[in-house]
């Protein structure tokens, strides 16, 4: 096996596990409908109260918060085809795009880690999405040909 394909399989285990991991969220926000019905506007109030960057906290009082059903049923969709585009490699690069996006929201969202922080707590307060939107860059700037499958047929 060469180089090419040993990146592509590992470009394509990680873009299947990433699409699991999505799978996985949508299914309990869709499944069960707390999240939709009541759980983003709990998490939205949350974060104001504790976890968001300050210039973002408009954005989360004024327009998601008053809409936190319509924003719960976006977040759950969007996962759902998140993981479909992932798991199936096809539109993996706008997956990927909207997948960063929700990542770089959610990080500014929650984990804001005070005025006081040293510069370092930032990076840590971030792992819970920051690791995600490392994965996502990856596949973004990754060339189709190399994420597409993980195993090719033999020539």
């Amino acid at each position: 096996m060469n180089a090419n394909e040993q990146q592509s399989k590992a470009l394509a285990f990680l873009r299947i596990s990433i699409g699991l991991l999505f799978l996985i969220f949508a299914e309990y926000k869709l499944v069960n409908t707390k999240f939709i019905w009541g759980g983003m506007a709990q998490n939205i109030s949350q974060f104001l109260d504790q976890g968001s960057y300050p210039f973002i906290r408009p954005l989360l009082r004024n327009i998601i918060l008053p809409h936190a059903v319509f924003f719960g049923a976006v977040v759950a969709i969007s996962e759902l085809l998140i993981a479909i585009s992932l798991l199936t490699g096809t539109l993996v690069r706008w997956a990927s795009a909207g997948g960063l996006t929700m990542m770089l929201l959610f990080l500014l969202s929650s984990n804001y880690p005070g005025p006081e922080a040293q510069f370092w707590q930032f990076f840590g307060a971030s792992l819970e999405h920051s690791v995600l939107a490392i994965c996502f860059t990856t596949l973004w700037i990754t060339p189709s040909s190399q994420r597409c499958t993980l195993l090719k047929p033999k020539q």
